[in-house]
This record gives C-alpha cells, sequence and structure tokens, in this order.
C-alpha cells in the first residue's frame, strides 16, 4: 500500500494540475504541525496562485471542488489564505492499520522474508538506484578511536534505511592501508619476526600486533632516532612500490591484523555491513594513480605548480581571492588523498555502476569533497545522472565543549568507550533488577549499554556538534535508548501477562478485518503507525537518523498515553482485539527501526 502522504500529494497535485490548466504542480503536502488543523496540510496552492496572479483562496477553492479523497479524509477545510487542511477518517485507519499489521504478520509467520525486510506495507521506490557508500574509514595499524564513531554508525544507518526501500546498496570502507608510513611499520614487524625468531619461539603476528597504537608509536620513534632502521624503512617503502614479495607479505599481514581490531568493534557496534568483500582500500587504486594525473593532464584540467600538479576548478579562491589548488602530485612525485579520491570515484562509477555515491565525512572535509565533485565532473568522469553527495556530521565533544579526548589529549578508544557504555549499564541493571541472573544482566547490559552510545548520536543532527555524557544517554526518561528500550519490553510485558492469563493474542487478532477506534488514544496511536513509511522517507531524503529516532520517540510517548487511557486486557471482548493488535504493531515497529534500521538490540525485559 502506498504511504498516505504520497496519496495525498499525487491526488492534491493532480486536482492543482486541473483546475489551474497547468502541469508539474506540486501539493506540498505536510504533517499539521497542530491537531486542530488536522492530521496533514497541503501548502502549495499559495506558491501556483502566486504564479497565475490570482487569488489562492479562490484557487483553493477550485481544487478541492475537482478533488475526492472522500475515501481517506473527512470533509476539506480551507483556511487562511490558500492553506487545505486534511484529517483522516476513521473507518479509512481502521482498515489501513490492519492491512499494515496483517502484511506484516503474513510476511512473518510464511517466513517469506528476513524480519529485516518486512515491508509494513511499505511499497518500494519505483526507480532503484545502485547507490554507494563510503563509511567508516578507519587507518590500518591505528585503532579506531571516538572519531570513527559517527560515520561507522550514521553510515550503516543510511545503507540499513536505503536498502528496506528498495535501493542496491553498496557499502565501501575505504580505509587507509597505503602511503610511506607503512615502510616503517613493516620494517618493524620485520624486526620483532627476527627477534623472535632467535629465541627460538613461534612468531605470533597476532601478539606482536595486539596494541596497534604502541607498535605505530615504537615505529614512528625508531624511524625518527635510528638511522639504520629509517633507511630499512625507506627501502620497505620501494619494495612495496615495487610488489616485492618480502614487503608485500609483512605489509599484508599487518592490514590483516589491524582488520580484525576494526570488525570486533562493528561487532560490538552492531555494524554487519562492512567486510572484506566492500572494504577497498587506498592501496586498490596505486595503479591507477599515474592514469587519473594523465588524464587530467590531457584534458587540460591539470597544470604544473610550484613542482606539483595541480588541478584548479572554477569558484574556488583562497582568503586573498587567487584560485585554490587541488593538488593530485606533489613536487617529490607522491600522490594524495586527492588522487586516490579521483581514482576511487572513477571505479565506483564505471565498475559498480553507482547513480549515486554518498560520502559521509565530518565536516571538516566539506572543502575537499566540493572540489573533489567539481574536478570529476569538469573531467567528464561523473555525469548529470550520478548524484554525489557528502553527507558531513559534527564532532564529539567533552563537558568542557572541546573535542573529545582522553585526560592525556590523546584520542579516546572506541572499544574502550564502548566497554565503557556496558558497564555504567551494568551498575544501572544490578540496581534496578538484582533478581535477575548473571547472563540476563549481560545481555541487558550490552544492549542498553551500546545502544545508548549509538542512540545518543543518532537523535541529534547529524551537522551539529554535540556533548558526550553518559549520564544523559544511560538515563531512562526522554529520548534516549534505554527509554525507548523500555518502551519494547513494557509491550511485551502485556504480551506475557496474555498468556498468564490464558489470552490468546493469536487467536484473538486471527480474521480480524478492522479495529473498532472510539477513543481519543487509540486514534492518535493508529494515526502515528501509518506513518512509519513517511519517517523513513524522510530520513533517506535527507540522510539524517535523527528524523527516525524523532518517530520512534514520539511513537513511543503517543503508545503510552494510549497504555494509560486505554486497558488491553481487562477490555470489553469487542474493544480487546483492537488494543492487542495497536500493541502488537507498535512493539513490532519499534522493534524494526531500532534493531533493523538503527542497529540497537531490543531485549524482551529490563
Amino acid at each position: 500500500m502506498k504511504i498516505v502522504l504520497d496519496i495525498l500529494e499525487e491526488r492534491i497535485s493532480a486536482a492543482m494540475a486541473s483546475a489551474a490548466g497547468c502541469d508539474n504542480c506540486a501539493a506540498i503536502v505536510r504533517p499539521s504541525t497542530d491537531a486542530k488543523f488536522g492530521d496533514y496540510q497541503a501548502n502549495g496552492v499559495m506558491g501556483l496562485a502566486k504564479k497565475l496572479k490570482t487569488n489562492p483562496r479562490k484557487l483553493a477553492e477550485e481544487v478541492v471542488k475537482n478533488l475526492d479523497l472522500s475515501d481517506i479524509c473527512e470533509p476539506l477545510e480551507i483556511a487562511g489564505p490558500g492553506f487545505i487542511n486534511l484529517r483522516l477518517k476513521t473507518d479509512f485507519l481502521e482498515t489501513a492499520v490492519v492491512e499494515i499489521y496483517n502484511h506484516y504478520v503474513q510476511e512473518e509467520y510464511l517466513g517469506q522474508v528476513p524480519r529485516c525486510l518486512r515491508r509494513f506495507g511499505i511499497d518500494k521506490v519505483s526507480n532503484p538506484k545502485t547507490i554507494v557508500v563510503d563509511f567508516s574509514s578507519p587507518n590500518i595499524a591505528k585503532q579506531m578511536h571516538v572519531g570513527h564513531l559517527r560515520s561507522t554508525i550514521i553510515g550503516d544507518c543510511i545503507c540499513n534505511i536505503l536498502r528496506f526501500l528498495g535501493h542496491d546498496v553498496k557499502p565501501q570502507n575505504h580505509i587507509g592501508d597505503w602511503g610511506t608510513q607503512f615502510g616503517m611499520l613493516c620494517a618493524l614487524l620485520s624486526r620483532k619476526r627476527i627477534e623472535i625468531g632467535k629465541t627460538g619461539e613461534k612468531v605470533s603476528n597476532t601478539i606482536i600486533l595486539a596494541d596497534l597504537e604502541a607498535f605505530y608509536r615504537e615505529a614512528k620513534q625508531l624511524f625518527d632516532t635510528d638511522e639504520d632502521f629509517a633507511n630499512e624503512a625507506r627501502d620497505a617503502v620501494v619494495g612495496l612500490h615495487k610488489g616485492n614479495q618480502r614487503w608485500t607479505e609483512i605489509w599484508r599481514q599487518i592490514v590483516r591484523e589491524s582488520e580484525k581490531h576494526h570488525q570486533e568493534v562493528y561487532r560490538k557496534l552492531r555494524v554487519y555491513c562492512l567486510h572484506d568483500s566492500n572494504t577497498r582500500g587506498e592501496s586498490a587504486y596505486k595503479d591507477d594513480l599515474p592514469g587519473v594525473v594523465a588524464d587530467l593532464k590531457q584534458k587540460g584540467l591539470a597544470v604544473d605548480s610550484d613542482g606539483a600538479v595541480c588541478v584548479f576548478p572554477e569558484g574556488f579562491k583562497n582568503k586573498e581571492g587567487q584560485p585554490l589548488p587541488f593538488i593530485i602530485q606533489k613536487s617529490d612525485g607522491a600522490y594524495l588523498y586527492a588522487t586516490t579520491d579521483l581514482a576511487a570515484l572513477r571505479y565506483r562509477v564505471n565498475e559498480l555502476k553507482a547513480n549515486a555515491i554518498i560520502y559521509v565525512t565530518d565536516s571538516r572535509q566539506k572543502l575537499h569533497f566540493e572540489m573533489l565533485f567539481a574536478v570529476a565532473k569538469k573531467a567528464g568522469w561523473v555525469g548529470d545522472d550520478v548524484e554525489l553527495s557528502h553527507v558531513m556530521f559534527g564532532s564529539v565533544l567533552g563537558e568542557d565543549g572541546t573535542p573529545l579526548k582522553t585526560r592525556s589529549g590523546e584520542n579516546v578508544k572506541l572499544k574502550e568507550l564502548l566497554d565503557e557504555a556496558v558497564e555504567r549499564a551494568k551498575s544501572v541493571v544490578e540496581e534496578k533488577n538484582p533478581e535477575l541472573s548473571q547472563d540476563e544482566k549481560e545481555t541487558i547490559a550490552k544492549a542498553v549499554g551500546i545502544g545508548a552510545v549509538k542512540y545518543a548520536d543518532y537523535s541529534n543532527n547529524r551537522t551539529s556538534d554535540y556533548v558526550f555524557s553518559f549520564d544523559k544517554m544511560l538515563a531512562m526518561d526522554g529520548n534516549t535508548a534505554p527509554y525507548m528500550q523500555y518502551a519494547y519490553a513494557r509491550i511485551k510485558s502485556i504480551e506475557r501477562k496474555a498468556l498468564d492469563k490464558d489470552v490468546s493474542i493469536e487467536k484473538e487478532l486471527e480474521n480480524l478485518q478492522t479495529l473498532n477506534l472510539t477513543e481519543p488514544a487509540e486514534l492518535d496511536l493508529a494515526k502515528y503507525l501509518v506513518r512509519y513509511g513517511e519517517a523513513l522517507q524522510a530520513a533517506a531524503a535527507d540522510y539524517r537518523p535523527n528524523y527516525l529516532t524523532a518517530y520512534l520517540y514520539e511513537l513511543a510517548q503517543k503508545f503510552s498515553a494510549f497504555y494509560t487511557n486505554c486497558p488491553v486486557l481487562k477490555a470489553e471482548p469487542d474493544k480487546r482485539p483492537t488494543r492487542l493488535l495497536l500493541c502488537d504493531l507498535t512493539a513490532k515497529t519499534i522493534r524494526h527501526g531500532l534493531s533493523e534500521l538503527l542497529g540497537i538490540e531490543v531485549v524482551e525485559q529490563m
């Protein structure tokens, strides 16, 4: 079934076109901000009237005459200069909610599709795209830190929502696995293996690379202080670029061990779409870089400037008003991130056949991506049929309002941050539910702790900075993961109570064709349940997970009001099936939004 807002937009736009005698009219239907004006409001008539130089209210009256929404809405109202207010009919809601529920349940019980793909009656997009999403992008031989949190989880959520809506999504983990620093890393691993081999012990790269940060620091210190080591590191760089088997094998070992650390963090975060098949680092493009520079030179776009090779895309100036260079090769012949990103972009368009490419990085890279897109388009590598988007996000701040760091001033390790979140959640569980078994406490603590960190990030506007606070994100009230997880567990407790009272929910809902909505809280909840697809469309349109968290939070609040005012298990026989269905569909919607789209685990009890 179509999303209600889409139906209204389509029909009202057609009526506007008929009344005005022109095409391409936009109804601009939005949910009403105040319930007294109805459930939706069409705002497009004013703009059309201005274009036609006619009275907007009279045009609105003509539109309404040409409009039949009697199957969905109560009689339409024209307000102010030409707003059209729309209120959903109760009998439409009574049927629509059951259709959504039965669509999901049919898929659930027949086992037709995995839970993550069950549709809630939401149609897939009519024109699916192949969309590449570039996110996470950790560096090799370094642990992931808090700076990787937002890219990783926002990118994962974008992938989940777009895939649910029907697009062919291709995640790409563009890792930093190439460059001069790998010479010193390879030299150090080689030296350590030789030292251990002399003792007769078995060499284990896993043990040597257990602390990636310490390994990197040691390599850097030796490079700066030990000339013999520095020379060996330089030889390793040359060997890597020439494909020398010895150095290439050592480099691969470092990459493999580093990725094990990354995968451990991904598992903690419940990010499962990043793996070997879509991890494609800078090294994958090393052979393409000379061709990138040569092609740009051949097209007359790249020029020599102070020994370097640069492109000067139009419209970019420095503070002095001079053309700003996009450097693709340094004076010593080395290539840069810009060169690699251009090669990656060409690969994604030509090989992955991307219709859209989304880059999820912090806002400090805004200028880089603006210039990258401009160069790629000017070179003709990206046509008008390929959409390029930079999904920016702000920083995670400490209580002092500066980027979150340890007391020693280092980046906070992401694994350590997540482990602390679980430990803090476990303390809360111990306090609130000491009677639970140890396994139950650990399961809940893991779900709540990790979920709290992710949800706090999602619920903020992604373009804004936010202050990281365990106390706020673990709170049981407000727009937090624990509140949402408790809302889900609260509904599941109703199901358990039903079993205790020998109430079979399955039998109560069997062959139910319509609801019996009479109470305001029932109607309010039903109206919000049919808007789930709208929330997903909005979140996908601007790549903003906070639109989804806002919907889920409002849904939980409306359920709370419903549960307070409408007895469920003690309801009269003619009302109980309606209320049981509203409970179950709310739980399924919350679980889908949290677990399948946001990657936040739900629990049956808290």
